[in-house]
C-alpha cells in the first residue's frame, strides 16, 4: 500500500573533507527543511523543489570530493508515515515559536528607544531592517513547512503586529524630528531685523 507521500532518503558524507563543506552540505539540506534521522542521513518530501534541491547539493559534494545520494523511498507503515510528518511539524512549530519569541523582542526594543525619547530615523531604519530580517524568516519556515504545521498563524499575526508596531513608531519619528527642526533655537539669541531703506543705499 503507497501512502500519499513520497520520500527522498539522502546520505552526505565529506570523509577527509573540510569542515567547510560539510557544514555549508548540513545548512543546505537543513534549510529545505530536512529531518535528520542520523549522521549524515535525512529525509525529504519528494517533491519536485526538494529534488532539483537536492541534487544541485549533491553535485556540488561531489564536485569537491564529497559523497552522497538520494533515493526515491515509499513508506507502507501508516504509523512511521505518521511518526515523520508528526517530527517535520514539530520542527517548523519550534522555529514558529522562535519567530513569535524574537518579535516580542523587536517590541521591547521600540519600548526602549521611545523611553529614551530617540524616536530618529536612524533608530526607525534598524528597526526597518530587523522587520525586513523576521519576515525572510518566516517566508523561509513557510517555504519548509510540507505538512502544514501548528504554529503558523500565530508567528504570521506576530510579524504583522510588528509592522503595525513600527508604523506608529514610524509617524512618531517623524512628528519628533519634525518638531525639532521648526523649534526655536533657545541657544543662539534673535537678531533684530533691519529694513534696509533704498535712499541708504544710494
Amino acid at each position: 500500500m503507497r501512502l500519499m507521500c513520497d520520500w527522498l532518503l539522502v546520505t552526505a558524507s565529506t570523509p577527509g573533507g573540510s569542515s567547510t563543506l560539510r557544514v555549508w552540505t548540513w545548512r543546505r539540506l537543513r534549510s529545505l527543511g530536512a529531518h535528520y534521522l542520523q549522521q549524515s542521513v535525512c529525509v525529504l518530501p519528494a517533491t519536485d523543489d526538494t529534488t532539483r534541491a537536492v541534487h544541485r547539493v549533491l553535485a556540488r559534494l561531489h564536485e569537491q570530493g564529497g559523497q552522497g545520494q538520494a533515493l526515491s523511498i515509499a513508506l507502507t507503515d501508516a504509523k512511521q508515515h505518521a511518526a515523520l510528518v508528526e517530527a517535520f511539524q514539530q520542527e517548523r512549530t519550534d522555529e514558529y515559536r522562535e519567530v513569535v519569541e524574537r518579535t516580542k523582542e523587536f517590541h521591547a526594543e521600540l519600548s526602549r528607544e521611545r523611553a529614551r525619547n530617540r524616536l530618529t530615523y536612524t533608530e526607525l531604519e534598524e528597526s526597518d531592517a530587523d522587520l525586513a530580517r523576521h519576515k525572510r524568516w518566516l517566508d523561509a519556515i513557510r517555504a519548509r513547512d510540507y505538512f502544514d504545521a501548528p504554529g503558523a498563524a500565530d508567528a504570521a499575526s506576530a510579524v504583522s503586529a510588528c509592522e503595525h508596531a513600527l508604523a506608529d513608531f514610524e509617524a512618531a519619528a517623524l512628528d519628533n524630528e519634525l518638531s525639532i527642526a521648526t523649534a526655536p533655537n533657545s541657544d543662539a539669541p534673535a537678531r533684530p531685523l533691519h529694513v534696509v531703506d533704498d535712499s541708504e543705499t544710494a
